[in-house]
C-alpha cells in the first residue's frame, strides 16, 4: 500500500472516477453529491494536491463527515452539525457550530477561515454549506493543519501512507479505522 502514495494524480477520466465509486453512494449520485464531488476535485487541482493518497483521504473524510443517515443523498455535500436548535444551542461553539465537508467549528476557526477566502463567516457561517466555500476550505484545512495542527502530510507523504493515524487531521481517531476503509476504497478509484 505504501507505494501508493508515490503516484501523482494524472490527468483523469472524470466519468471513470464517478464510475468506480458510484457503489459507496448506493448506486447513484444526487445532483448535489456530483458537484461536491467536482468541487473537491477542482480544488485539489487549483491547490496543487496532487499526491492520489491525500486526495483518497480528503474524500474519505467528507464521505464521513458528510452523513444524514436522515436526509437521502446528504453523503458527501456539506452539511450542518446534526441535532437540531435545541441542542445546537447549547453548544459551547453555537452559532459557529460544524458546517461544510469537514464540520468548521468555533468562531476563530470561522474568522480565521473567513478572512483566508475574503467572507465574512463570522456573519453569515452557513456559507460554509456553499459546495466550492466547503471545498476550498476542506481541502485547505486538511493540507494545511488548520483543524488540530496535523496536516495531511503528516501522514501520507512520500512512500509514507497512514490513512489510520491521518484521523488526528480532523478528530483524534475517532472513527479512524472506518475512515481509513472509505480512503482505500477512493484510492483503488483514484488509480
Amino acid at each position: 500500500m505504501q507505494r501508493h502514495s508515490l503516484i501523482k494524480l494524472k490527468p483523469m477520466n472524470r466519468d471513470k472516477f464517478f464510475a468506480a465509486i458510484r457503489p459507496m453512494f448506493g448506486g447513484t449520485f444526487s445532483t448535489k453529491q456530483v458537484d461536491s464531488i467536482t468541487a473537491i476535485l477542482n480544488e485539489c487541482e487549483a491547490q496543487n494536491v496532487t499526491d492520489i493518497a491525500q486526495i483518497a483521504y480528503i474524500f474519505a473524510t467528507a464521505f464521513h463527515e458528510c452523513y444524514n443517515p436522515n436526509v437521502k443523498g446528504s453523503r458527501l455535500t456539506p452539511i450542518q452539525e446534526f441535532g437540531g436548535l435545541g441542542y445546537l444551542i447549547r453548544k459551547a461553539y453555537y452559532p459557529y457550530f460544524g458546517r461544510g465537508f469537514s464540520q468548521l467549528t468555533w468562531e476563530a476557526n470561522y474568522k480565521k477561515e473567513g478572512e483566508r477566502m475574503g467572507l465574512n463567516l463570522l456573519s453569515h457561517p452557513d456559507l460554509m454549506l456553499d459546495i466550492p466555500t466547503a471545498a476550498n476550505s476542506h481541502v485547505w484545512c486538511m493540507t494545511h493543519g488548520t483543524y488540530t495542527g496535523k496536516k495531511l502530510s503528516d501522514f501520507i507523504s512520500g512512500a509514507k501512507v497512514d490513512f489510520v493515524g491521518a484521523r488526528r487531521i480532523v478528530n483524534g481517531t475517532d472513527k479512524a479505522e472506518l475512515i481509513a476503509g472509505y480512503a482505500n476504497n477512493f484510492l483503488v478509484a483514484l488509480q
